[in-house]
């Protein structure tokens, strides 16, 4: 069943402390059990119903684009919102939603490998799939999952209170970059310049307009060799 809702792929990134894998291949190309990283989530994104999918590139992005094609073998529709150079998170989802048809997006990060059931994120599924509770579209803006936090590594950015309100209390979590979030909040947001997405969620969050969940189950930031290699072990 189709859904009124575009899936957005962070994939521009250079992937630095991927090297050597990333010297002449994109991030996102680099195989995960099987297959591509960004290729697990478009098949999720499709699993789920999202026909419009919109893949932000910069780097080797020739090389991405010929591999992954226009969506027609995952079936669904690819457009791709080129940098010149690489916007970061929040200057990548602010400028290639120029090209969002929908009033909600779901965003990943290319990066990531997850068994994260994106399909039942809770706004989501209340909006989308009966149980119609259109009052979260009317009074948040973004649903994040949330993982717990790894000892000794980056993260714990927000926590999680009553009714699923992410907030900036104890015990903290970390960003999964997985996420939903309204077109029209990420639209406002300046075109064509580069910044981190973190600082605009800590804005979303002190104003009390986001919910969010907590996941889980293998979920990992895909940043070296070593993680990649631990990975295709399992």
């Amino acid at each position: 069943m189709a859904i009124n809702v575009t899936g957005m792929i962070l994939a521009a990134g250079r992937g630095e402390r991927m090297r050597p894998l990333t010297n002449r291949t994109p991030k996102p190309l680099v195989v995960v059990r099987g297959k591509p990283l960004i290729e697990h989530h478009i098949e999720a994104f499709v699993a789920m119903g999202i026909e419009e999918v919109v893949i932000n590139v910069s780097y080797l992005a020739d090389v991405l684009i010929a591999a992954v094609g226009d969506g027609r073998r995952f079936g669904c529709r690819i457009t791709y919102s080129h940098e010149p150079q690489a916007l970061e998170s929040g200057g990548g989802i602010a400028t290639a939603s120029a090209f969002f048809s929908n009033a909600l997006c779901i965003v990943a990060s290319a990066d990531i490998y997850s068994e994260i059931d994106i399909k039942h994120l809770l706004p989501l599924r209340d909006i989308l799939w009966g149980n119609s509770k259109q009052s979260w579209f009317q009074c948040f803006d973004a649903h994040l999952a949330l993982v717990p936090q790894t000892p000794g590594q980056p993260g714990g950015e927000f926590s999680l209170g009553e009714n699923s309100l992410v907030g900036e209390a104890t015990p903290r979590f970390t960003l999964a970059n997985v996420a939903i979030l309204k077109t029209s909040v990420v639209q406002q947001w300046p075109r064509g310049e580069r910044y981190k997405l973190l600082p605009y969620y800590r804005e979303l969050v002190a104003a009390g307009r986001v919910t969010g969940e907590l996941f889980s189950g293998t979920w990992c930031n895909v940043t070296t060799p070593a993680d990649v290699a631990a990975l295709n072990a399992r």
